[in-house]
């Protein structure tokens, strides 16, 4: 495809751009052939025309998409060119925080001016062991593939850091070389790598200065070769020093320091040793004050001037000598000051006793005269003689300068000689890995020979890199067996050529310098004349006849050839250097003192080391005088060559540092200096040698994943590579644009972009028509709903509207109907009611004139009666109301004071201060209120009464006033016939209407009054009340109040207990770690001690006699190596130091080990008791919840021991019968009433037979109810079923049982004697036989009772075993055929071997149960000969008389010997013990004879002869046997450390024989769970806790090992099952890589997936539990396995950008589902592994959530809350799309997250710590087993064992 055709609308293309370098800008059109113009539009809207160069007609940069922006490598991208380059770094480097980039092979390093905390342990681990391509690029990328080359190819490496200065070339190095030290470790006995760090701060020190670019930037190149073995450990470095600018030791521009060295030394002049040098401010002195800027920003220089002492120390420089470097320095700073003034114009003088000079002389140890002399004069020598001619001050100012000069010339090359000396290792070296921290190309407004040689060196290395790319893209298509073209490259070497070539610049200025009168005019002509016109490079100034112009491969740069020839020849007073040579100053002296032999100030230290490929020659005699006269450019093209021959006999490695920004602002990018400095450290010669071939390079298989999408299904076929080609051959027309190789596919620049567009095209045209069908099918699914739903809207509206219309016209007509009536109604109704109306009122009326005539004459008739009453009413109630209104008036007076005094109160109650005082009372004062509104009820109820009163005697006057009218009626009726009395009687009726109306408006009055002064106590009874509910509910408040603060008060208490609680645990767990660590570090320790044993012991060839060390005296020690005694350490280490003084070794560190071994086992035991007393604090806690359990199981046990105690009672009973009977048998009876078949006899016999049958039955209830009882105490004590125990009859049963058979056996013998008397002689042979007859029937009973229980038992543990087989075999089905066929098989191999291992284990135990049998039945047939031979005698005796019977004695009776039981014990020799731990330790392998032990039978075997050493009471036997078995299982330990079954069985085993202690030590917190019969094994003379404590911290150091061995087992798998593997298939899609390869996704052979992990924990799971391991060690095993899963895992997802995708968040999230279901089957939920995933989890569920509004922030701060900000940060940063419809995290999203954030208080760190370890605990877990039934098989060679 034409490249033209790319050009079409809508594409991104590249424009030139004044401030932004390059702009982006999108076609708006098709670009046509011919066209002048390009329509484009920026990204700020702007539409421009971009004119095509009418001569070329070369197209803008086309640019890449953006799936392909922020690419770890530049070479991944399709379009290879400068804008996309640059791009591609500052969207990395803005956006994604990322200060490294590959570009091919070089590691280009931006830098960020900021601290990042990405150089931390935790990424050292991180990077170490990786491919480079599989991580992010770093400098420990860079770093681990150099070390891995060198171990793989044997080859020499360089690692080339260049830049300019403030890139960050010194601190790149410096992370480099730290990787190595960290890495490697180091093989001799001093620690090298310390050494090789520390040499950093001394050269910083004296090499470093402040620029106006950088604060800490080098003024010299060095190259620093770190040594190595061959087993790749540090044993030494070297240093090489280049170009030292010694000029800024006397001169420093604006906003620049000197050396740091000086700064240090003028912080650090109050300290006491320091004030000799009468040194003080650096703003005192002329050399540190020029630059006006003596401080640096965030430095402390006295805390770094101790951090440079401390160096010193550590490299071996003493005091003494640093104290000389310090007066050296400090004199240079007073030389500085030393003041020259004029004389005269040809001649200057020192002013006589200069104080600077003075100090000057002291410190330098020279005299005042000769150096004040010597300053200011010179010395000329002729053939004749020689002349001492004064100089002018600016003469003699330059020479003080240059002395000063040459001094720390000298002083700096001293200290790396001395530094190298301190590097230097004795032991040789294999290879070596070599890094360069050089200066980078440079130019400046004023550039001079510094410049020159800095850019000199810069094209050699340039050139060197140009080949090197050149050979590795030549190497790479012969590989892929491509032809090669040759590619044509830029090559320096015409400037190259100009610069070092015979009559070339150098050598032209070292003519000039030879010459008597050469000048820099002189030497500029002879240029001009020499390269001018004749070398295209070389250009003359336009203005200038003093410069030169030089083309570099980098740029154009003009040099000054002013001080070019001063500086080339670095001239010095030889008189004042033969003054310092006649110093007293020791160090001085030994500065100068190999003057002659020197070859270059600045050049590699005398005794230097041969190097590889570079051989020095021996120097001539004579030759000295004529190097000493070498000029600068000389010696510095010579230590170049030197240089690059060294770099060409090494694989080299690039790092290329950018300076972002002038400005030194974090994280800014200045567009026009990156491509500045990318155009000269040679980034884009690379990209321009990899675009000129096939850039871009895809495997087979991750072509065929990309872009399946664009084949048929008829174009795929097996063969993926013909499939590839087939489809390419359709897709790209050129073929000229791809070749094929033997595993890649080789693409031109843009045919990527080419075939990603096609994807994208084919992409989008799918989902447009997946759109298409999705949106047709929802809106004609939603067309066809709205129209049914139409339909039915208008049915529904129809017949709605027509029964409206009905049901109008009925309303319609019914309403005039209802009119009609209701008119005529409301008519009719008017008229009849106004007309009753009418007469109403008439009559009404009538009635009411007739009424009111009446009332008028009588109302006139009562008056005058009235008024006579009405009168002295009044004068009384006028007293009466009074005697109220001073009451009233009282009332009022003290309501007010109580008013006030309330209000007083309210104020006093709202105060905080009377609160309780108010609380307290409070009650009191309710009850006083309550009383006086109960007293003002009674006054109200008074009141009440009275008015009733008077209401009582108004009504009385009332009716005495009507029986007066009715008098008066009766007068009136006298007065009509009485005529005359008519006027008096009128007067009399007014005078009594008016004293009425008086009375009735007095009555309205005292109404008011009343009515008033009710609703005022009415008012005031409502105020009290109202007051009263207030109070109360200010009582409930404050009771309320009071219950709050008592529930928060419990609440704070128990949240505050709950936190102490957690406190403490996490205490707990800490001590737990630091003690565990602790044994780490002191294993760490022994191994090392035992290592410099052995180094020792080989070192040590010629032992002096008298000392030789024999085998007695090293047994000895060996066996007086205990744990429990401090006394051997001591002497042991005695000793040690004895062989130490024999050889070469460091002492020093000897002696340190030793004090840090006391003091770890110091804090040991501090820490262990600490641990002691919380452990047996939580034990005590456990105890008692154990024992509120027991006594809830007590109670089921009462009714058993009751009825228990019940049965022996009545077994006692029938005990004291059978006596009674003896003895009635036992008494002289008459013979006749005890005869055989008398009365009595048949009596005693019958209730003989019957007490027996009872006793029977009572004994074997007995026994049952005892047997119970046992199970019962057996099921609640004991966790695990008795199933290895072959016997388990209970002995105390056993002994009950013969007793009681013992006694009714005497019973019947004492009975058979009494029957023997002569008394009863007539039938002694029919009692006998039917004593003999009832004996065999009982025993035949009893033998066929237990014969039958033995055998239903038998039977019932049979099908109980088959059960039990059964469902394991049902388990192990299931579980096989979720497996895949190889595992399959593996695992029913496996269960075959445990079945026939069991198998073989049941035989065995049913052979050795036979073997008793036999050897019990042939005791028993003894006896029953004895018995035979007794009954043959017995027979005999039968025919002679009973009185001869008598007179001869008895014979006793042989009572047969029960066979012994075994008491668990183990008996041994002493000088068995050493085969014992052989055997049964160091022998003994888990592969193979231990798989069919009982698990854990070694530890009780050790048990078992430890108890018998504690029985016999042999304190020495059971020291050396502890100690032994310790010592053997490190052994063992140490030989076979890396095997995991071996450590997993000696866990299991050093636990085991640890609880064994626990369990029978006797004390009573272990023997809680212990049967009877275990509590008899108990310990009885020695108390083994210390040894217990010993094997816990062994069991500890065992635990840590087995973590170790296991995470090495799983860490190469976790990151490709957990990460690059892709168990959903088709879900990652696969984006295109550069030159750095990454391992890829697809499962190819020899990669993990998830089911290797899987299967590998099931592996360790199995082993564990095969090896019999605790349930809960497993699952802490369990959880820091899972841990470690994690932890590798997020680590590697943070430090890799390919991986931090929304695909590869689901791919997580499945893999995490896969191990929590394993965690199920195992039964491990509960062990805390699944939250020790919850990081990985919330990482993985941060790749997919929305990442776009700040719903989604707050979403995303309250779901990561197991991550920290750094890792939610970096993940968000990292985020990348994997196709083109998923977009980008913004930068202002992220900061939103980081607002949101802010206030969490996290540690800093980024990765999690891979190296953490839980601390592990050993909880007690007693064994059911008893010891008296283990047996030993004879596989474990143990025959000289013998069971006690």
């Amino acid at each position: 495809m034409a490249a033209s055709e790319l050009y079409t609308k809508h594409a991104r293309v590249w424009i030139p751009d004044a401030e932004e370098v390059w702009k982006s800008a999108e076609l708006l059109k098709d670009y046509k052939q011919g066209d002048a113009l390009l329509q484009l539009r920026l990204d700020d809207g702007t539409d421009v025309e971009h004119k095509l160069d009418p001569k070329t007609k070369n197209l803008p940069h086309l640019r890449n998409p953006d799936i392909l922006v922020g690419e770890n490598d530049l070479t991944a991208l399709s379009y290879l060119h400068e804008p996309a380059i640059l791009h591609n770094l500052k969207v990395r480097f803005m956006d994604s925080k990322l200060i490294y980039t590959y570009c091919g092979i070089v590691l280009v390093a931006i830098n960020p001016y900021e601290t990042l905390p990405i150089y931390g342990a935790d990424i050292i681990n991180a990077y170490s062991g990786q491919n480079m391509g599989d991580m992010d690029p770093h400098i420990f990328a860079v770093a681990e593939e150099s070390y891995k080359q060198m171990a793989r190819d044997e080859r020499n490496q360089s690692i080339i850091v260049s830049g300019e200065s403030g890139a960050g070339k010194t601190v790149s190095a410096k992370y480099a070389m730290r990787y190595f030290a960290t890495v490697s470790g180091s093989a001799s006995e001093t620690n090298v790598e310390e050494k090789v760090l520390a040499s950093n701060p001394i050269m910083e020190s004296i090499g470093n200065a402040k620029t106006t670019r950088n604060d800490n930037s080098s003024r010299f190149g060095k190259y620093i070769e770190i040594g190595f073995d061959k087993k790749y450990q540090i044993i030494g470095a070297n240093m090489r020093t280049y170009l030292l600018e010694k000029s800024r030791v006397v001169f420093q521009a604006d906003d620049e320091r000197n050396y740091h060295i000086f700064y240090q030394l003028c912080a650090s002049a109050q300290l006491p040793e320091l004030k000799v040098l009468k040194l003080g401010q650096a703003t005192n002195f002329h050399y540190t004050k020029q630059g006006r800027s003596p401080v640096i920003d965030g430095v402390d220089d006295a805390k770094e001037m101790v951090n440079t002492r401390h160096a010193c120390t550590l490299l071996g420089i003493s005091e003494p000598y640093q104290m000389g470097i310090f007066r050296i320095l400090a004199a240079i700073l007073h030389l500085g000051n030393v003041e020259i003034k004029d004389r005269d114009s040809d001649s200057s003088i020192v002013p006589p006793n200069n104080a600077h000079l003075t100090v000057f002389c002291d410190l330098m140890g020279v005299t005042y005269q000769d150096m004040s002399q010597w300053l200011c004069h010179k010395k000329l020598k002729t053939a004749a003689e020689t002349y001492i001619k004064p100089i002018p001050k600016l003469q003699a100012v330059n020479a003080r300068d240059a002395l000063a000069k040459h001094i720390y010339a000298k002083l700096f090359d001293w200290i790396v000689d001395h530094v190298n000396k301190a590097l230097r290792s004795t032991v040789s070296q294999n290879s070596f890995i070599g890094v360069l921290d050089i200066y980078g190309f440079e130019t400046f407004e004023i550039n001079s020979f510094e410049q020159f040689c800095i850019n000199y060196a810069n094209e050699k290395l340039q050139q060197q890199f140009n080949m090197h790319v050149f050979k590795l893209e030549q190497e790479e298509y012969m590989k892929e067996q491509i032809p090669w073209t040759l590619i044509d490259f830029y090559d320096n070497q015409p400037c190259i050529n100009l610069i070092e070539a015979k009559m070339g610049i150098l050598d032209l200025l070292d003519e000039e310098c030879r010459m008597p009168k050469g000048s820099d005019d002189t030497w500029a002509q002879k240029l001009y004349n020499t390269h001018l016109n004749k070398c295209a490079l070389f250009h003359k100034p336009r203005l200038s006849n003093k410069a030169f112009i030089i083309q570099h491969f980098a740029d154009k740069v003009e040099y000054q050839c002013d001080g070019f020839l001063e500086k080339n020849k670095d001239t010095v007073n030889e008189e004042q250097i033969t003054v310092l040579k006649t110093s007293k100053f020791e160090l001085l002296v030994e500065l100068f003192q190999d003057e002659e032999k020197a070859t270059t100030p600045t050049g590699p230290p005398p005794g230097g080391r041969t190097r590889l490929s570079i051989k020095q020659t021996k120097t001539r005699p004579g030759q000295t005088s004529r190097d000493h006269k070498k000029t600068v450019g000389l010696q510095f093209r010579n230590s170049l060559q030197l240089l690059m021959d060294t770099l060409n006999a090494t694989t080299p490695h690039y790092v290329r540092c950018i300076k972002p920004n002038d400005n030194k602002h974090p994280f800014t990018f200045d567009p026009s200096r990156a491509v500045q400095q990318l155009r000269a450290c040679g980034v884009l010669e690379t990209i321009r040698i990899s675009a000129a071939g096939f850039p871009s390079r895809w495997t087979y298989q991750e072509f065929f994943s990309r872009y399946r999408v664009l084949m048929k299904q008829k174009d795929v076929l097996n063969d993926r590579r013909l499939t590839c080609r087939n489809v390419l051959e359709k897709l790209i027309k050129d073929q000229d644009k791809y070749q094929f190789g033997k595993t890649k596919i080789f693409f031109r620049a843009g045919q990527v972009a080419y075939l990603e567009k096609l994807r994208a095209d084919k992409l989008r045209v799918a989902c447009i028509r997946i759109q298409k069908t999705i949106r047709s099918w929802l809106l004609r699914k939603k067309y066809l709903r709205m129209r049914s739903a139409a339909i039915t809207i208008q049915r529904y509206v129809r017949g709605y509207q027509a029964r409206c219309l009905a049901k109008f016209l009925r309303r319609t007509q019914a309403a005039i109907t209802i009119q009609k009536f209701q008119r005529m109604y409301r008519e009719r109704k008017r008229y009849r009611r106004m007309q009753a109306a009418s007469l109403v009122v008439q009559c009404m009326l009538r009635a009411y004139m007739a009424r009111q005539k009446y009332q008028a004459m009588l109302r006139e008739h009562k008056t005058i009666i009235i008024q006579k009453r009405v009168r002295g009413w009044l004068a009384r109630l006028y007293y009466k109301r009074t005697l109220e209104a001073l009451v009233y008036l009282q009332c009022c007076i003290r309501r007010m004071r109580a008013r006030r005094e309330l209000k007083k109160l309210k104020i006093e109650a709202r105060s905080v201060e009377h609160f309780k005082k108010l609380n307290i009372g409070m009650e009191n004062k309710i009850m006083q209120l309550q009383r006086k509104v109960d007293e003002q009820q009674k006054d109200k109820k008074a009141m009440t009464e009275r008015l009733n009163s008077l209401a009582n005697s108004y009504s009385v006057e009332s009716e005495k006033l009507r029986n007066e009218v009715e008098r008066l009626r009766l007068t009136e009726e006298e007065a009509k016939n009485n005529s005359n009395r008519i006027t008096t009687l009128l007067e009399e009726l007014a005078r009594l209407k008016k004293e009425l109306c008086d009375t009735q408006r007095d009555k309205r009055i005292i109404e008011e009054w009343a009515d008033k002064y009710k609703l005022e106590t009415e008012q005031l009874v409502a105020e009290l009340k109202e007051q009263n509910s207030l109070l109360k509910i200010e009582k409930d408040d404050l009771n309320r109040l009071i219950q709050e603060q008592n529930q928060e008060m419990t609440e704070k208490m128990e949240k505050a207990l709950a936190e102490e609680t957690k406190q403490l645990e996490c205490e707990l767990n800490e001590e737990r770690s630091r003690y565990q660590n602790l044994l780490t570090e002191h294993r760490r320790l022994e191994d090392r001690h035992d290592d410099l044993k052995e180094e020792m012991t080989l070192m040590v060839n010629i032992p002096k006699p008298g000392h030789r060390r024999t085998d007695s005296t090293h047994s000895s020690n060996e066996s007086e190596y205990t744990y429990n005694s401090e006394f051997a350490e001591p002497e042991e280490n005695a000793q040690g130091a004895e062989d130490v003084t024999k050889a070469p070794l460091d002492m020093s560190l000897f002696l340190k080990l030793q004090k840090r071994v006391t003091e770890l086992e110091q804090e040991k035991q501090s820490l262990q008791n600490e641990l002691d007393k919380k452990e047996e604090q939580a034990y005590r806690a456990r105890a008692r919840e154990e024992d509120e359990q027991n006594r809830a199981r007590g109670a089921e046990l009462e009714y058993e021991s009751l009825k228990r105690q019940e049965l022996d009672s009545e077994n006692k009973k029938l005990k004291n019968d059978l006596n009674e009977l003896r003895k009635a048998l036992s008494e002289k009876s008459p013979p006749g009433v005890t005869a055989p078949g008398s009365p009595a006899y048949k009596v005693i016999m019958e209730q003989l037979n019957s007490s027996n049958e009872e006793l029977e039955v009572r004994k074997e209830e007995v026994l049952i109810l005892r047997s119970q009882l046992v199970s019962q105490k057996e099921a609640v004590h004991q966790k695990e079923n008795k199933q290895t125990m072959t016997e388990a009859m209970p002995c105390m049963e056993d002994v009950r049982k013969m007793k009681d058979a013992g006694e009714i056996t005497q019973a019947y013998i004492a009975l058979k004697e009494s029957n023997r008397s002569p008394k009863f002689t007539s039938k002694p042979v029919a009692v006998s036989d039917l004593m003999s007859r009832i004996r065999l029937l009982e025993s035949q009973l009893q033998t066929l009772r237990k014969s039958h229980e033995n055998e239903t038992e038998v039977l019932r543990e049979e099908l109980q075993s088959v059960k039990e087989d059964n469902n394991r075999q049902q388990q192990l089905l299931a579980q096989n055929l979720q497996l895949p066929p190889e595992a399959r098989i593996e695992a029913s191999l496996q269960h075959e071997i445990t079945r026939l291992t069991n198998e073989n284990l049941d035989l065995m135990e049913q052979l050795e149960k036979q073997d008793k049998t036999v050897r019990k039945l042939k005791k028993q047939l003894k006896v029953f000969a004895k018995k035979i031979g007794e009954l043959e005698v017995s027979g005999q005796m039968e025919n002679v008389s009973p009185g001869q019977i008598i007179d001869e004695p008895i014979h006793p009776v042989n009572i047969p010997r029960k066979e012994k039981d075994f008491q668990g014990m183990l008996e041994y020799k002493k000088e068995d013990e050493s085969k014992l731990v052989k055997n049964l330790i160091l022998e003994l392998k888990p592969r193979g004879v231990a798989v069919n032990l009982i698990p854990g039978l070694p530890a009780y075997i050790l048990f078992m002869c430890l108890r018998h050493a504690d029985y016999v009471n042999d304190d020495q036997k059971v020291r050396t046997l502890l100690t032994s078995t310790i010592n053997g299982i490190k052994k063992i330990l140490k030989k076979r450390g890396d095997d995991y079954e071996t450590v997993s069985f000696w866990l299991s085993n050093t636990c085991r024989f640890l609880h064994c202690l626990k369990q029978y030590s006797g004390e009573e917190s272990f023997m809680k769970h212990n049967t009877p019969r275990q509590n008899e094994h108990c310990l009885s003379n020695f108390d083994l806790a210390e040894y217990r404590q010993v094997l816990s911290d062994l069991a500890i150091q065992i635990y840590q090992q087995l973590v170790k061995v296991m995470e090495n087992i799983l860490q190469p798998m976790i990151v490709s099952g957990m990460l690059e593997h892709e168990t959903i298939q088709g879900v990652s899609g696969v984006k295109p890589t550069g030159l750095r390869k990454r391992t890829s996704s697809i499962a190819d052979e020899g990669t993990y997936t998830l089911d290797s992990i899987l299967r590998q924990l099931n592996s360790f799971h199995s082993t564990m539990c095969q090896h019999g391991t605790d349930p809960e060690l497993i699952k802490q095993v369990v959880k820091q396995m899972f841990y470690i899963i994690g932890a590798v895992t997020l680590n590697n997802l943070l430090l890799r950008k390919d991986m931090c995708s929304w695909s590869k968040g689901m791919q997580i999230r499945y893999n995490v589902s896969q191990l929590e279901e394993w965690l199920r089957d195992k039964n491990l939920m509960t062990s805390g592994a699944k939250e020790t995933l919850e990081p990985l989890i919330q990482a993985a569920q941060l790749l997919q959530v929305k990442k776009k509004t700040d719903e989604d922030a707050e979403a995303i701060c309250s779901m990561c809350n197991a991550l920290s900000t750094a890792q939610i940060v970096k993940v968000l940063n990292l985020y990348t799309p994997v196709n083109e419809f998923e977009e980008r995290v913004s930068v202002a999203f992220i900061r939103t997250i980081q607002i949101r954030l802010r206030d969490r208080k996290e540690s800093p760190q980024l990765l999690m710590d891979t190296k953490n370890i839980y601390p592990v605990t050993f909880p007690f877990n007693p064994s059911s087993l008893a010891l008296e039934t283990i047996q030993i098989p004879s596989s474990l060679n143990l025959l000289f064992l013998t069971r006690v």
